[in-house]
C-alpha cells in the first residue's frame, strides 16, 4: 500500500539530521516552470494570490528567487520528510524512525505538493510555499490542479506497480487529494476518518484529526501493515475502530476523550 499525506506550511531547515540518504524529486522540470512564473510576481501580487500577509509575501518572493532546483544536498535543501512541521507531522514523528523504517517509508509514503507534485519522503526540497488550491495560471492552465493534470496520479500508479499493490491509504486533506482524485477509479482507495467526542457527539476536530492522520501513517509504516483489513487494529492515542460508523472504504475511528 501507499499512504498519501499533505505537506505543511511550517518548514524546518534548522534541526540537525545525520547520515540520511536522499533522492531527487521526479517533477523538477515542472517545478521549474512554476518557479519561473512565481519569480515574475512582486510581493504584493503574491500576497493577493495566496491571501497571505505582506511579510510572508516578501519571504516567499525571496524563496522563489533563490530557488535553484537542486539535485544534491546543501544548506538550503533537505529531505522532505524532515522539512514539514505541523499537526500531521507531529503525529508522524519521523525523528523516531529507524533507518529500516525510513527505507520502508521511501517506498510506501508519498507527500503531495503544489510545487513538487509528488514527493518521496527522502526527496530533497528547497524552502517554498505554494498550496495546491492556489489559483496560479501557467500558460494555458488555469490553476495547479489543471497544471498537474493526471501526472501526479499516474506517478503514484507506477509506484504501486513497483511494490505490487493496488491499495492507497488517503490521509491527505481534500485540497491535496483532489490533485490525485482520479486514483478513485484505478485503485483500492481507503480514506480513514477520525472523530473525537465533543459535547456528547463525535465530531471531526481539525487539530486532532490531522495529528491522528500522522499517527496512523507512522503506525502503518513502522509496523509494515500490508493488508487493508488490518487497519481496524489501529488503536493509538485512544482511538478505536467503530464498525457501526464505517463503510468499506471509509473506516471510522473514534476517541472518547
Amino acid at each position: 500500500m501507499i499512504i498519501l499525506l499533505s505537506p505543511a506550511k511550517t518548514l524546518d531547515y534548522e534541526t540537525q539530521i545525520n547520515n540520511v540518504k536522499y533522492s531527487i524529486p521526479s517533477f523538477l522540470s515542472k517545478s521549474k516552470d512554476l518557479i519561473k512564473n512565481l519569480k515574475d510576481k512582486k510581493p504584493d501580487e503574491i500576497s493577493d494570490l495566496m491571501k497571505i500577509s505582506e511579510k510572508l509575501a516578501v519571504l516567499n518572493s525571496d524563496r522563489y528567487n533563490s530557488w535553484k532546483g537542486l539535485k544534491k544536498e546543501s544548506p538550503s535543501s533537505r529531505q522532505a520528510i524532515f522539512v514539514f512541521k505541523g499537526d500531521v507531522y507531529q503525529g508522524l514523528n519521523v525523528q523516531e524512525f529507524t533507518k529500516n523504517d525510513l527505507d520502508y517509508t521511501q517506498d510506501h509514503l508519498r507527500l503531495l505538493s503544489g510545487l513538487y507534485g509528488v514527493l518521496k519522503p527522502l526527496d530533497i526540497i528547497e524552502p517554498y510555499r505554494l498550496e495546491m488550491g492556489t489559483k496560479l495560471k501557467i500558460s494555458e492552465t488555469k490553476n495547479l490542479y489543471d497544471f498537474w493534470s493526471d501526472d501526479m496520479a499516474n506517478d503514484i500508479l507506477e509506484d504501486l506497480k513497483l511494490i505490487k499493490s493496488n491499495t492507497v491509504i488517503n490521509l491527505a486533506s481534500n485540497e491535496y487529494f483532489n490533485s490525485v482524485k482520479s486514483l478513485e477509479k484505478n485503485t483500492n482507495l481507503i480514506s480513514p476518518i477520525f472523530k473525537d467526542l465533543s459535547k456528547g457527539k463525535y465530531k471531526i476536530i481539525s487539530f486532532y484529526a490531522k495529528k491522528a492522520r500522522g499517527l496512523m501513517a507512522a503506525w502503518i509504516l513502522k509496523n509494515k501493515i500490508k493488508k487493508e483489513q488490518d487497519l481496524t487494529n489501529f488503536s493509538i492515542d485512544g482511538y478505536y475502530f467503530s464498525e457501526n460508523d464505517s463503510s468499506k472504504n471509509s473506516p471510522v475511528f473514534l476517541r472518547d476523550h
